[in-house]
């Protein structure tokens, strides 16, 4: 390759534009900076008409042509989680999903990996509060024979006793790790002020509990609550209809309806809650605060997502905008709501300095309370929700992220318009409907507060709120 030479001449004239360049942006730096162009008016979602078939069995199937790109996602969601535990059984659900990737009855681990990888995808078993999802995302080409696979997985898993041992040991690392951190300590004091003896008020077991665990646990745990009637199975991606539903049938008509399953018990509504968990020594303290608040099912729902971002679940909520822009007491506080069937509840959380504990407190719940009393103006609120909607629209551009949303709104029973008419409702939140949703839920006064930090150091600073 020949290079080209830099003559005396090119030199002088990068130098004089250089210099001209430099004073433009003095002279233009003294002026205001040009305000950027208006944003669109956001866009409907719009989802390909997804295909709807239930088995025999009682399992209902979801079929979503999507994309170009020749890959299929597969996602089975099975009704057995962290809310069917007893009391003594915390993470049963857990083991139980981590033993079904160590193969099927025809398949070892390293077989079922290897077909898995051949297609250009792996097994994924994620177990939640409510519910565990076996999936893959594969080349659409053996998306037939991934749908097989993953039936293989659920209906029919080895659960071999030789790595029973293997797999509760790495499950007893993750656990050590875990509640090494303050803010697996604080969600778990949070969790259990807020939901009491309630599965979901039980996030760790004991490491006595974890390793008692048996064999047959595991198989009685899988065999009482993995089957065709409490499992919903969504694809996604390009494929065959014709071939990928009678790769379904054929994969799933043999897997027999489970034996009926009592439903969880709803929570106990429980307000207020003070914690203060120490931890000598720490520079920073970690703060959670939160009640409460209508689940998805509910009328006001949009409205809350909307309120929520607005006052700390985006970067530029107020929350944020005051502890850590202004005032730098923290790098990265956020706020959430966090849902089941038929609960759900909103927090707050952030890792402040240990010596403004108190202060970070105090303007957490100023911005609640002057969200409470003043409606936010309608340009501060239209960005928001100009954000809230283009997030939206984002995340739902993936299969992965396509499958999540239809699961979600089969979870709450939410309707087959509730995606396609999402951003219409974002849009149509007013300030005036912020303030009422402040004023009406996010009451401070029943809100459960958990710090975990050096409590000689911090002690004096929350005890203003330390009496709820």
């Amino acid at each position: 390759m020949r290079t080209r030479a830099v003559t005396r001449n090119a030199i002088t004239t990068l130098a004089v534009a250089a210099t001209v360049a430099i004073a433009l942006a003095g002279a233009s730096g003294a002026q205001q900076k040009q305000a950027p162009p208006a944003a669109g008016t956001p866009k409907d979602f719009v989802i390909p008409s997804p295909k709807r078939f239930t088995l025999a069995n009682g399992l209902p199937v979801t079929m979503v042509p999507f994309g170009q790109v020749p890959k299929v996602t597969i996602r089975l969601v099975v009704e057995a989680a962290n809310v069917h535990e007893q009391k003594d059984q915390v993470w049963l659900a857990d083991l139980t999903g981590n033993m079904m990737e160590e193969g099927t009855t025809s398949l070892t681990a390293d077989a079922l990996a290897r077909e898995f990888a051949a297609m250009g995808g792996q097994l994924g078993i994620g177990v939640g509060p409510d519910r565990t999802s076996i999936s893959t995302d594969v080349l659409a080409d053996h998306g037939v024979r991934a749908v097989g696979l993953i039936a293989d997985v659920a209906a029919r898993p080895r659960f071999p006793e030789s790595e029973l041992a293997r797999v509760k040991a790495n499950m007893v690392r993750d656990l050590s790790i875990r509640k090494s951190t303050p803010q697996s300590a604080a969600e778990e004091k949070f969790s259990e002020l807020m939901y009491g003896d309630h599965p979901y008020g039980r996030i760790f077991p004991t490491e006595a509990m974890l390793t008692g665990f048996t064999l047959d646990q595991v198989k009685a745990f899988h065999r009482g609550h993995f089957a065709p009637d409490r499992s919903r199975l969504y694809i996604a991606g390009v494929f065959d209809a014709a071939a990928m539903e009678a790769s379904v049938r054929k994969a799933f008509d043999g897997w027999p309806r489970g034996a009926a399953v009592a439903a969880p018990p709803k929570p106990a509504v429980r307000t207020g809650g003070f914690a203060l968990v120490d931890r000598s020594g720490a520079p920073q303290s970690t703060v959670m605060l939160g009640l409460k608040v209508p689940d998805p099912s509910h009328a006001d729902w949009v409205a809350l997502e909307v309120t929520d971002s607005l006052l700390g679940g985006s970067f530029a909520s107020r929350i944020t905008a005051n502890i850590r822009e202004q005032k730098g007491y923290t790098y990265s506080p956020y706020s959430a709501l966090d849902s089941h069937p038929g609960d759900a509840r909103w927090y707050e959380a952030a890792d402040v300095t240990t010596n403004v504990t108190g202060p970070s407190l105090k303007e957490i719940f100023f911005e609640i309370d002057r969200l409470r009393k003043e409606a936010p103006a309608a340009a501060e609120l239209q960005g928001i929700k100009n954000n809230l909607a283009g997030v939206f629209v984002v995340q739902n551009a993936s299969r992965g992220g396509v499958l999540g949303r239809l699961a979600f709104v089969d979870q709450h029973g939410l309707g087959d318009q509730y995606l396609a008419t999402y951003v219409k409702r974002v849009m149509a939140v007013t300030p005036e409907d912020v303030r009422r949703i402040a004023n009406q839920y996010l009451t401070p006064d029943k809100m459960t507060l958990v710090i975990v930090g050096d409590t000689k150091s911090v002690q004096d600073q929350v005890a203003p709120w330390s009496k709820r």
